[in-house]
Order: C-alpha cells, then structure tokens, then sequence
C-alpha cells in the first residue's frame, strides 16, 4: 500500500523497476492495477512470484500487502502455483539489496529496516540476531516492498515525513508461528512511541513491513502540517470493505514559506488539593522530562474552591512520559489531552556589543524579517551591577546597540 501511495502520487513504476532490476526478477514481476475501494479510486502494487505461506480460508484475516497471494493448494487464484516459502537471514537480505540498484544512502537505509525488523523478530522469539530467519517478511515480496519504498521515497526528495496516529486493526492473524492476536508481537514492537488504535473490521491493517517503513521514516506523528499540497496518491489493500475505504493516502507536499507548522500535544489538568511548594518541583520536572512549556492558571472549581489549571506543552512523543510525571508528582486523577498543530518563528542567539559591554540577543525572524529581539536579562543584570547603573539603562543602551546594527529600512 505504500508503494502503491507512492507511485499513485507521482513515482513512476519504470522507476521502481530499474532499482529493482538487479534483484534479478524480470520487469513483469510488479505492476500495477487501478481499483476501487469503497468508492475510491487509488493504485494498487502488485508482486507475481514468492509470497509468504498465507492460509486463505474464509476467516482468515488478510494482511494487505496488496500482494496477489497465490496458494499453492488453489491453483485457480491466480492461474499459477508458487514455489516453498524461503526463510532468510539478514545477511542474505542484504547481499540482495548490496545488489540492487538503490543509492549508497538508500542501501544502508534499507539494510537499517531490515535490522530493524530483524531485531524484532529476535526479541520477540528469544532468539539471536545472527540466527532469526525472517519468515513472511524475510520473502522476495517483502524485501521488494522495502526496497521499492525506499527508491521511492528517494525519487520524490522527500526530507519530512509526518503520519497521522494508525489503525492497527483487530482480530487474529495466521503466520509461521502460528495464530496471533492483532497487531502481531513483531508489529507492536516495531510501534513502540507511536501512536496507534483499532477501529473497524476485525483485520490486520498495519502489517510488519508497514509499521517497519512508517515508524522509520516519520519524524512525527498528529495533525497534517500547513503545506501547499502538489500532489496525491492512494495505495489499495487487498481487501474492499463496504464502509470504508482500505487505502493508504498519501500527500505530498511543500511547507508553506511563511509559517513553520508542527504537531504538539497539551496536556491538562486541574488540582485543588496540593501543597504549593510542590508547582515548583514538578514545572523543573517536566521541563527536564521534555515538555516545551509549563504554566499554571488560577481557576475556581467545584463548590467554589480555589485551584490551579496545569497545562503542558510538549512533543506528541513524550505525552507518555509526562502524564506518568503528573500523575506519579501530584494529587490529580485525571488528565486530558488533545494535540495541534503550532507556528513558531526562527530563533537564534546573537552577540550585541555595547558600551559597557557584550549582551546576548533573542533574536526571533519570520524568513528574512526580525520581528522580535530580547536582551538577555542575565548579562544585562551582570553589566549593571559592574556599572553600578540602573537596570533599565543597560536594556535601553543594549537595545539601541542592537538597533543601531541592523541595516535601515528605505
């Protein structure tokens, strides 16, 4: 589905299959096909050849590759029977990919996933990493999703990659080791921090070799950034649910110039029945622990109590860590969250020389314009002591110095 998204959106297939060529598997082994899924139209990538051992009775739980799984024991699936299932190690992955034509960067990325996959497998079967073998993923069709993901991802420039929180499915699962609850041990594990939940059929949605490329790549994870949209690709799943569409959407696209949008979560939480001293401790807590800003608002509660509004400010990443610091820290029971997105100016910091000395600046820009610009209290404090002058002469004579060096406006 990935590949599928990708290509969909701009990546052309004679492209996916030059990198793939030294794979040595002939052109026609991936295609593509344009479907429907509950009414939307989008592109599905589609391997012939090795495929993983998949039983195909009625309720079984399909993966989505978007792979044409042949059974060997229905001939009439697709017209064709498939040869044994192949285990193979990571060093066998990688003299494959060693031997296709991705970009230096691009074969390390792609023998960095499949390190990655292989040391979930190892942890999840008690195993070595030298001696997992990895089974459905460990397959030619996986590592050409894998390494198809990575050329394509390459092809488009991307430089950021944000997903939104992913639905993992529900239900259960057949593989090698047999029946498994959904998301499989290896999937979970290849999820760690991020942010996931079931909703819908009870199928497998996010399958090892996806939750492998998403995790990897995806700098984070919320709200769709502010961007001038160029481009959009649907990837089709192999299943057509009557509710709702089984396709990855991708978007493909450039910030927009005038604003530096990121995702954030706000934690919040009330309290009316702590001791004071301890606001100090836990704000000095959070701060260390991640979060971006902290900060307390009087409020009046039930039965007209007096009580403190806690709000944090922090990466999506950390809302974990920091709702476990609330609660373990202070006497609430209860917090809420909810993420957005937030623009922020360029920052830097800079060396004013005045009269009576250096002064650190805060110096906050919108592109090229200076919109905002601080003298560090500290240094101004410093300098007024020394001085013996007053505090609001030395911000006053900082100030002009910064001023007095930046270029005049015509």
């Amino acid at each position: 589905m990935v590949v599928g998204a990708l290509i969909d959106a701009g990546v052309p297939l004679d492209e996916v299959r030059r990198a793939l060529g030294s794979l040595a598997i002939a052109p026609e082994m991936v295609r593509t096909e344009r479907v429907t899924r509950a009414g939307i139209s989008a592109t599905r990538f589609c391997v012939r050849g090795e495929t993983a051992p998949l039983d195909h009775a009625d309720d079984h739980e399909d993966r989505d590759h978007g792979h044409e799984h042949h059974d060997h024991r229905h001939p009439e699936h697709g017209g064709e029977e498939i040869g044994h299932h192949v285990h193979r190690t990571l060093s066998d992955i990688s003299r494959l990919i060693d031997g296709s034509a991705l970009s230096g960067v691009g074969k390390e990325r792609a023998k960095h996933l499949f390190r990655r996959l292989g040391e979930a497998e190892a942890a999840v079967h008690a195993t070595s990493l030298d001696r997992v073998h990895l089974h459905e993923v460990g397959a030619l069709d996986s590592i050409i999703d894998i390494v198809s993901a990575v050329h394509a991802l390459e092809w488009l420039n991307v430089d950021r990659v944000v997903a939104s929180p992913l639905n993992v499915g529900s239900g259960r699962i057949h593989s090698a080791h047999g029946i498994y609850p959904v998301p499989a041990p290896a999937t979970l594990r290849l999820l760690h921090g991020v942010p996931i939940y079931d909703a819908g059929p009870q199928v497998e949605l996010v399958t090892p070799t996806g939750a492998l490329i998403i995790s990897d790549y995806a700098g984070e994870f919320g709200a769709m950034p502010q961007m001038r949209v160029q481009t959009v690709g649907y990837g089709a799943g192999t299943r057509d649910f009557a509710d709702r569409p089984n396709v990855l959407r991708v978007v493909v696209g450039v910030l927009d110039g005038t604003a530096a949008a990121t995702s954030v979560v706000v934690i919040e939480a009330e309290i009316d029945d702590m001791n004071p001293q301890i606001f100090g401790v836990l704000m000095d807590r959070l701060l260390a622990e991640g979060a971006l800003d902290v900060f307390y608002t009087a409020i009046q509660m039930k039965k007209n109590r007096p009580g403190t509004l806690l709000t944090i400010i922090a990466p999506p990443a950390t809302r974990e860590r920091l709702t476990a610091t609330v609660f373990r820290e202070t006497t609430t029971i209860g917090v809420r969250y909810r993420e957005m997105s937030r623009e922020c100016l360029d920052r830097e910091t800079i060396d004013v020389d005045t009269p009576l000395g250096t002064v650190r600046f805060k110096v906050a820009r919108r592109g090229e314009e200076v919109l905002n610009a601080s003298p560090e209290f500290e240094d101004c404090v410093r300098i007024a002591t020394a001085s013996e002058r007053p505090l609001k002469d030395v911000q006053a004579l900082a100030m002009k110095a910064f001023l007095d060096r930046q270029p005049r406006r015509t």
